[in-house]
């Protein structure tokens, strides 16, 4: 290893990895430069495998790679990709630049083992849910903060980020309670945002079809420890199909201090959507319509040393205004939810391993016309902006956790175990206990065998209980979502060649959804015993690391991912909005490969079949992209073929839609 200095903290160069299982836990807490970080990126988004491969090309100023401490998404303590009990699928900036896609929510329909359905295009609304679930069992978490939102997860992927805002993405399958919480209940996705150190600006434009324009800048300035980055864009569309058209706008601010004993992370987000909802919630009014806004900060801090304390604050806002009719105040709805919170963690490196300890304060608040209990007329509300409308309904619920957890590290083994005690004042005063434990084999450098057990669960959301409408009756007796999840997998990964194989089962108690007992029925939320069995498996072939030097096909991937699902009830169902509409074959392809000189060549395959009234369909998608130093131009089609198709309920996908644009980057 080559030692250096760089601004006072001791550097550490990798440039051989010594294949042992615990050489990079000796390395936590330190900056770390790997000479060339050879991983390697399963189709636009599959999983980065933990074992860094042998660096052995020489270390240059454009190929290097600091990262501070190495840390993925799945336990409280910092630990590195090889040495976590479980797989973490990482969507890396290579990847990002690669895809076809416009938002952060259409690069996760590339991921093997979620689901996106969207009801319409660029992410103007998503549903993420994970191996089977739906779209609020997720934790969604920005540099890992929680931002999942308490109204409705059709609005928790409302981001202030853009795709050129972001360093990677972490998927984390399975329940996952005992570090996050409630909403983790069927897994968590972690959106990690660029940490420049170098001063620079870039802009980006892209227009096409639909009448599709966007653009956006952002700056990045450091002075001394102190490192800032702003950005900022907004975009409009027809929308490709009708009532689908979407005006939206973003903002985005996060700095950073680093300290030789503490280090101080701050963030501000801002985001704007208008946009047709045409059939979004009801087949019976195709003419709705809807805005939403967001607003969040957090703060953070960590110390150094032996012993590490790290505490954070949030604070997120949100207004959502629902038109059932676009421009009539019939079934007209007007909610703002605040949720913040207060969390503190520790952790400290023994002989035993490594212990943490965390404590976490969340509280959900909902002022609404629809959601929560109604209000006496002198409590009332003036809604934002509006002179003759009131919150009439109000709610609001604690969250109180301790979470607890020790991961053991030896050459082939990792053991991490731990359990949260939770208390919401929503169910009752009595703390309930949810534990885990994973456990990891790795008896070569290019292997690891994993089993995982996790007991996870979520509350209702607002909507869930009390929303009301001509087609929809929420439910205000319903009780938490209970999840057991055990996983066991495999994961391989050897000069250039890159594969996961993993089993997974979802025991759950309690299942919320939205259904129908007959024909003529309206959607109630009501609550069964619901199982999820499912098989996942990927691999990459990185052909220029396999070969050794530059060719024409870069790399070539395929992921594939099966879900059954078992009933342990028998309530008559006449239909499922969410819960039983899961996907039961998704496969995924890509293949980079260079046509010429800078130009490049992506290609995107993408084959579902869906539970329920739905057709199996395929999209194939194509990114063209010319990248030189400071600047780089594109074209990209997605849906090449033309394929009309309904990925939920009644709603309409657009067709094939060509866009182009191009980025520039100067350095200050």
């Amino acid at each position: 290893m080559n030692k250096k200095q760089q601004k006072g903290c001791r550097v550490i160069t990798w440039k051989q990895y010594s294949h042992k299982g615990w050489s990079a836990f000796a390395s936590l807490g330190r900056q770390i430069r790997i000479g060339v970080l050879t991983v390697g990126t399963l189709s636009s988004v599959t999983p980065i495998q933990a074992e860094t491969q042998s660096m052995a090309h020489q270390e240059t100023e454009g190929d290097t790679l600091t990262l501070d401490e190495v840390q993925v998404t799945g336990t409280m303590a910092p630990l590195t990709r090889l040495q976590s009990a479980r797989i973490v699928s990482v969507i890396t900036r290579q990847d990002i630049e690669a895809a076809g896609v416009q938002s952060p929510n259409d690069l996760l329909k590339l991921a093997s083992g979620v689901d996106v359905r969207q009801r319409g295009g660029f992410g103007i609304q998503t549903d993420i849910s994970i191996d089977g679930g739906t779209f609020d069992q997720i934790t969604l978490l920005l540099n890992g903060v929680n931002i999942s939102n308490p109204q409705t997860g059709h609005l928790a992927a409302d981001l202030p980020v853009s795709l050129e805002d972001i360093e990677r993405i972490e998927i984390l399958s399975g329940a996952d309670s005992r570090v996050y919480g409630g909403s983790s209940f069927g897994g968590c996705i972690n959106i990690v945002t660029r940490r420049d150190t170098l001063n620079h600006a870039g802009a980006g434009v892209e227009g096409g079809m639909y009448g599709t324009l966007q653009a956006d800048g952002r700056l990045a300035l450091t002075y001394g420890r102190v490192s800032n980055r702003l950005s900022g864009g907004g975009g409009r569309s027809n929308g490709g199909t009708q009532n689908s058209d979407w005006r939206r706008g973003q903002l985005y601010y996060q700095g950073d201090l680093h300290h030789e004993y503490l280090d101080l992370d701050w963030q501000f987000g801002y985001s704007r959507k208008a946009y047709g909802a045409n059939t979004f919630y009801s087949a019976a009014y195709p003419n709705q319509f809807e805005r939403n806004e967001r607003f969040l900060m957090s703060v953070g801090a960590e110390t150094k040393g032996r012993i590490h304390f790290r505490s954070s604050v949030y604070w997120v806002r949100s207004y959502d205004n629902f038109e059932l009719v676009r421009n009539e105040q019939f079934g007209e709805n007007f909610h703002m939810n605040d949720t913040y919170g207060l969390r503190l963690t520790s952790h400290v490196n023994w002989k035993g391993g490594t212990t943490a300890v965390g404590a976490e304060v969340r509280n959900e608040g909902v002022l609404s016309t629809n959601l929560g209990r109604p209000l006496d007329s002198t409590a009332y509300v003036r809604v934002r902006s509006e002179e003759d409308i009131l919150y009439n309904h109000r709610d609001n619920r604690t969250n109180v956790s301790f979470n607890l957890e020790h991961n053991l590290l030896l050459e082939h083994w990792t053991l991490s175990a731990g359990l949260i005690a939770n208390m919401n004042t929503s169910v009752d005063h009595r703390f309930r206990l949810y534990p885990g434990v994973d456990l990891a084999y790795r008896p070569a450098s290019h292997w690891k065998l994993y089993a995982s057990y996790s007991k996870g669960f979520r509350l209702p959301t607002f909507t869930d209980l009390y929303y009301k409408s001509p087609t929809l009756n929420g439910n205000t007796s319903l009780r938490p979502e209970v999840n057991h999840s055990i996983q066991l997998g495999t994961q391989y990964t050897r000069n250039g060649i890159h594969g996961m194989l993993r089993a997974f089962y979802n025991r759950g108690h309690n299942m919320i959804d939205w259904v129908m007992y007959h024909s003529d029925d309206t959607y109630h939320s009501t609550s069964f015993e619901l199982d999820n069995i499912g098989l996942q498996a990927e691999v990459r072939i990185d052909l220029m690391q396999l070969c050794k030097k530059d060719i024409i096909l870069r790399s070539l991937s395929v992921g594939y991912t099966y879900i059954h699902q078992h009933r342990r009830d028998d309530q008559i169902i006449y239909r499922s909005n969410y819960a039983l509409e899961y996907l039961r074959h998704k496969l995924t392809a890509t293949l980079d490969h260079k046509i010429v000189a800078q130009l490049t060549a992506t290609w995107s395959l993408r084959w579902q079949d869906r539970m329920g009234p739905y057709q199996p369909y395929t999209t194939l998608d194509l990114k063209l992209q010319w990248t030189n130093r400071h600047w780089l131009a594109y074209v990209m089609g997605t849906n090449l073929t033309n394929r009309h198709y309904v990925d939920f309920g009644s709603v309409p996908q657009p067709g094939i839609w060509v866009l182009a644009g191009a980025r520039f980057d100067i350095s200050l």
